[in-house]
């Protein structure tokens, strides 16, 4: 039998891991590190082993890194490019635990905020737990979200009383009815798809790279901070190469005038 743990380990300051992180990692004997291509990609790694090494020390256990699939667009459109790229990732997971990971050995993936938030990481393991005829389990390991470090950076509740919170993505947030949004956090907006609520008396609160040293907040009402903000996340992705970031649409209400 082989174990597998996804650790949730936070918007990647070490400080922010759970003590049931903390005491999982003590347990783990081999770290799959999955890296991505392009400029950065060292500090997202260093990321991860710079938890390692705050709670682990630098021996006791071995780090496997392997080239994280890049999504390509196919012909199909959205759904069939990420079905595929998915089927590649399952298929490089497969791979590592049946060449890396020993009968009876922990290994463990470092996921980005909590394992159940917008990663598939997931269902990829699940689906090979369930395809491994038992010799394959896995255990999730809940960590805090960028949600949770954006509204408590901007020091506002998550949701107003009455009302409801979306969860949601750029992609949605680009070609919905800007109308029919009220109160959403957004995340995964590569194309700054904020850019679509002004006039709609709506409140940004936005965050980069949250819980790490080089943090970046900007706040406001849409039509006020629509240009800073521009500017601020193509100066910090152009400086670091990567950017992690998350934001609350929020309308105004007459009673906030």
């Amino acid at each position: 039998m082989k174990h597998l743990y996804l650790i949730g380990m936070g918007p990647g300051g070490p400080e922010y891991l759970t003590i049931q992180a903390i005491e999982t990692l003590k347990r783990v004997d081999v770290f799959f590190m999955l890296e991505k291509e392009g400029r950065g990609k060292e500090e997202l790694l260093e990321r991860r082993h710079a938890i390692l090494r705050r709670y682990l020390g630098d021996s006791g256990y071995r780090v496997v890194t392997a080239t994280s699939p890049e999504r390509r667009t196919l012909p199909g459109g959205y759904q069939e490019t990420v079905r595929a790229w998915h089927a590649t990732k399952r298929q490089l997971f497969a791979q590592l635990i049946d060449t890396e990971l020993q009968d009876g050995q922990n290994g463990a993936l470092l996921l980005w905020g909590d394992p159940t938030l917008y990663d598939q990481t997931l269902s990829l393991i699940a689906e090979l737990a369930a395809a491994s005829a038992g010799t394959l389990e896995f255990e999730v390991i809940p960590g805090i979200t960028s949600v949770q470090m954006l509204t408590a950076k901007h020091k506002i509740p998550l949701n107003r009383v009455g009302e409801s919170i979306l969860i949601t993505t750029g992609r949605h947030v680009e070609h919905c009815d800007p109308s029919a949004i009220d109160n959403a956090i957004v995340m995964l907006d590569y194309n700054a798809s904020f850019r679509r609520f002004t006039g709609q008396d709506m409140d940004i609160y936005w965050g980069g790279y949250l819980g790490c040293p080089d943090e970046v907040l900007v706040s406001g009402p849409v039509d006020e901070v629509l240009d800073a903000l521009l500017e601020t996340k193509a100066r910090v992705r152009e400086e670091k190469g990567w950017l992690l970031d998350i934001y609350l649409l929020r309308r105004r209400r007459a009673s906030d005038d």
